[in-house]
């Protein structure tokens, strides 16, 4: 591994994440959900509150900041700031790829445990690499930095269109199974940003993943990102025209929860992809996500500092339960189960 390479791409990725142009708002469909108001509620605001459970343990919030960034000497800070606040409010929180660490095995994140003994945290590995590694080995990464779970990220496009990508994946569906049956702990699979289609959600059916993070089209579209770093490099370069071609690639997270709940039973549905509010994460919840994760809108709080971060959880936080309020919901899962409470606009 080139170490400079790597910490420099690190860093475009922070960079270029932060620039509404690599945003996919507007296909992420969640403007498309309509959750009906319910003028008399039959409950004190009061009595809302965001507990829930998930992957058989009770948690304060149907919340956590998803794995963004790993592998360069910024990751440290912004990690730190971003596990103290989630482990303050009940958030659980996922590192950045631990790509650099299964490399060198110098585990980067073993701090995160010692600034937030509470906190619920996730490792996270792409596919690519779990692939070709033995699964004691990757449960020596879990255990690395004491994580509760293992994330495995799915990027096909991002790996296509970087030039420094693997996009390897043969062998992913069996390793997939191999690594839930003996690793000991829960396995989480998620898209970048691309979402799943119904293809790919019924070849998981047996694999016996825990939970399955859609991170559908909607927010940061990795694609766009590595057209853009190509671009800076070499204009004109193969990658950036191609990234342009694929700049709205993907399926949407709408839909990606959707069929995901509908063919996928025993396997927690977490919704990300383009959340923006806490109004965006009822919505998902009402279509069947257990937990909701957020990525972007997260990164851009702490980057401003400790108080706008924790500013901001507790926006989101608030406008949950003002959706639930208001859908005469006290707790995600009756928002979760109540039927009626949305519809599709147009239909």
């Amino acid at each position: 591994m080139d170490i400079k390479q790597f910490e420099g791409r690190k860093r475009d990725h922070i960079r270029h994440a932060l620039d509404p142009a690599h945003q996919t708002r507007k296909l992420g469909g969640l403007d498309q959900i309509h959750l009906h108001h319910e003028a008399l509620p039959e409950l004190a605001f009061r009595e809302v509150t965001l507990s829930t459970s998930s992957l058989g343990q009770p948690i304060r919030t149907p919340f956590f900041v998803a794995g963004m960034t790993a592998g360069h000497p910024d990751a440290k800070t912004i990690n730190a700031r971003l596990a103290i606040a989630c482990a303050r409010r009940g958030w659980a929180m996922g590192v950045g790829s631990q790509r650099r660490e299964l490399e060198t095995q110098e585990p980067e994140a073993r701090d995160l445990r010692e600034q937030a003994p509470d906190l619920f945290l996730f490792a996270n590995l792409g596919i690519s690499q779990l692939i070709s590694e033995p699964v004691e080995k990757i449960r020596r990464l879990v255990e690395s930095i004491d994580a509760q779970a293992l994330v495995i990220h799915a990027n096909a496009l991002q790996e296509c269109l970087q030039p420094e990508g693997t996009p390897n994946f043969r062998g992913a569906l069996k390793k997939l199974t191999e690594v839930c049956e003996k690793l000991g702990f829960p396995v989480i699979l998620k898209e970048t940003g691309c979402g799943f289609s119904p293809q790919t959600l019924k070849q998981l059916t047996e694999v016996g993943l825990r939970a399955l993070d859609v991170s559908g089209l909607g927010g940061t579209h990795w694609g766009r990102i590595e057209g853009a770093r190509a671009e800076e490099k070499n204009p004109g370069d193969l990658y950036a025209l191609a990234a342009k071609t694929f700049a709205e690639w993907g399926e949407p997270t709408l839909d990606s929860v959707l069929t995901a709940r509908k063919l996928l039973t025993g396997v927690e549905i977490w919704g990300s992809g383009g959340v923006r509010s806490g109004l965006d994460a009822a919505k998902l919840i009402a279509l069947g996500a257990h937990r909701i994760g957020y990525a972007q809108p997260a990164l851009e709080s702490a980057l401003q500092g400790e108080e706008t971060l924790n500013r901001w959880m507790e926006r989101q936080e608030f406008e949950l339960k003002v959706a639930l309020f208001c859908t005469g919901c006290k707790t995600p899962a009756e928002l979760q189960n109540k039927e009626g409470v949305w519809k599709r606009n147009g239909n």
